[in-house]
């Protein structure tokens, strides 16, 4: 068996191959995960790539990515499974013309009735079944990366019917029992920390919280994913993201804004940042009208601060 630390850095170079960057303790957290079998609880502000990172590991693992959006109101018709309706409607006219040949030679209603106990009824079955993400997640039989993206957006009542899958990999239907997983999935529940997680749910987890990156790691995505920004203005927009985000701001610059922001100096055969670039780019960095406005009276001292990045 290999050592553990030789499959963790597997991970994180595999990921870097995908363009996916992370430091060890997300690494640490893909292979505990698959190791353990349990589910990761991934939560921290929006854009640090909490929902690249289940991407990011479809893609390592070579596994079908399969995505359930939350959203308030969110249920089981939407996350698990619907009835083929229409297909069951035909099925029952079907049945009512077969039923005439199906009870010819019978006599009597108990021989009626076990005649049509034999009859192979297929109205609740899998046949009938359209599956939804989490059952698709069940169903896979090479194995999946289910992403269940925005937990906390959903409400209680549905954290509690996760519990099932989380815990044993499989989910309860009442016309047909239990289904258990074909191949246990590699489950990534995020959060951006809109309202507080239920312990009941968090117990099934483990917990990876991914911050902000610093400089160092955040210089790395960059020269990773937006290539072409040679290394001084690299370093220049990192440090002016550093920056802004010790700043008081309504919404502070996230990872995938610094990467748009990087394509977009490309874009304008940018060399270095000044004053009238950054004021005429700052939109992408910042998306509310009163964090630009404030920051522009900071804009000398931010760039002076980052320009301290290449001396």
């Amino acid at each position: 068996m290999s050592k553990p630390e030789t499959d963790i850095e597997a991970i994180r170079e595999g990921f870097a191959r995908g363009g996916y960057i992370c430091d060890q303790q997300i690494a640490t957290a893909v292979f505990l995960s698959q190791r353990l079998g349990k589910p990761i609880l991934v939560e921290g502000p929006p854009g640090v790539g909490k929902t690249e990172l289940a991407k990011a590991t479809a893609e390592y693992l070579n596994h079908e990515l399969i995505r359930l959006q939350c959203y308030e109101g969110v249920d089981e018709a939407k996350a698990l499974y619907e009835w083929k309706y229409g297909k069951q409607l035909l099925y029952t006219q079907v049945l009512k013309e077969k039923l005439g040949d199906l009870m010819e030679g019978t006599k009597g209603l108990k021989e009626s009735m076990d005649r049509l106990h034999e009859f192979d009824d297929t109205f609740f079955s899998t046949e009938f079944l359209e599956p939804r993400p989490l059952l698709k997640a069940l169903w896979s039989e090479e194995g999946a990366v289910l992403l269940i993206d925005e937990i906390d957006k959903s409400d209680d009542e549905f954290e509690a019917f996760l519990l099932e899958l989380l815990s044993d990999y499989q989910i309860s239907v009442p016309e047909l029992g239990t289904i258990k997983a074909k191949s246990t999935p590699i489950v990534f529940l995020t959060s951006n920390n809109t309202r507080e997680i239920g312990d009941a749910l968090k117990r099934r987890c483990l917990h990876l919280y991914i911050p902000f990156p610093d400089s160092k790691l955040e210089n790395d995505i960059i020269q990773a994913r937006v290539p072409e920004v040679e290394a001084n203005l690299r370093k220049q927009l990192v440090g002016f993201v550093q920056g802004l985000r010790e700043l008081e701001l309504k919404k502070q610059p996230s990872v995938s804004e610094t990467i748009d922001w990087a394509r977009t100096l490309v874009l304008l055969h940018a060399k270095s940042l000044d004053a009238e670039l950054v004021r005429t780019t700052l939109n992408v960095l910042l998306k509310f009208q009163d964090d630009i406005e404030n920051v522009d009276g900071e804009l000398n001292a931010l760039i002076s601060q980052a320009n301290k990045q290449i001396a």
